[in-house]
């Protein structure tokens, strides 16, 4: 019998996973899904509760009745595609992404945040920023604006969607059919978000400390040149 899941306060209702399923169904996964892998607007769709929901209704057969591998099959293509469509955005738009201005769904800040992702991890990000909210969204682009190796940028993908994609979902189909898991899934989704965002958390409490710490003027006028740099390299594109 289905295990109905209470979700507790984490966003508006609508945003809520079982509500996205149970409203729009595989489709609606998969639209998700495409969306936040690669598209400017998805930074706010949740990915990893999402599929991790996906996988514990495909367990107990609700709203979702296709078959496992199938349902992870089909997430794959989709992140795999979303993250594609996210180069090639990247690539066509170029540095202009860099100058523009910030709007409701749209920060500077977010760009900023996946391109030193980027710059930090090289070709590993993109297997890496599968698993971290909001430079999931943004790392394909910033990989087509920086011109990544097309061939390179695509075997990564792949793994990376794969691991994700597959991953998470298998994950929730099995840990789903643990009694502990099924009494307390709406716990659990807290934790797999609280999880996700945790890289960013480490990185802004280091941001906070270092600012608390205070930097030295040759510290700040380093930092400025290489602000000044970045800014003159984007704008002669």
């Amino acid at each position: 019998m289905p295990t109905p899941i209470t979700s507790l306060a984490l966003g508006p209702d609508w945003l809520a996973p079982e509500s996205l399923i149970s409203t729009f169904g595989l489709l609606g996964i998969l639209v998700i899904v495409f969306a936040e892998s690669g598209l400017l607007i998805g930074f706010f769709l949740p990915g990893d509760s999402l599929l991790f929901t996906t996988g514990l209704l495909v367990a107990d057969g609700k709203y979702i009745t296709y078959p496992l591998w199938l349902v992870c099959l089909l997430i794959t293509i989709a992140a795999i595609a979303g993250d594609q469509v996210g180069y090639l955005f990247g690539r066509k738009v170029g540095p202009a992404l860099f100058r523009r201005p910030n709007s409701r769904l749209f920060k500077q800040e977010n760009l900023i945040k996946a391109h030193d992702f980027f710059e930090k991890y090289g070709a590993r990000s993109i297997v890496l920023a599968r698993f971290v909210p909001i430079v999931r969204t943004f790392t394909p682009i910033v990989a087509g604006v920086s011109r990544m190796n097309y061939r390179t940028f695509v075997i990564y993908n792949i793994i990376g969607g794969i691991l994700w994609g597959t991953g998470v979902t298998v994950l929730g189909y099995f840990l789903g059919q643990i009694p502990f898991v099924k009494t307390n899934i709406e716990y659990i989704l807290i934790a797999i978000v609280a999880i996700s965002v945790l890289p960013i958390a480490i990185e802004l409490l280091r941001v906070r400390l270092a600012a608390k710490r205070g930097t030295t003027a040759a510290e700040r006028a380093a930092a400025e040149e290489a602000i000044r740099d970045t800014r003159r390299h984007y704008g002669n594109h």
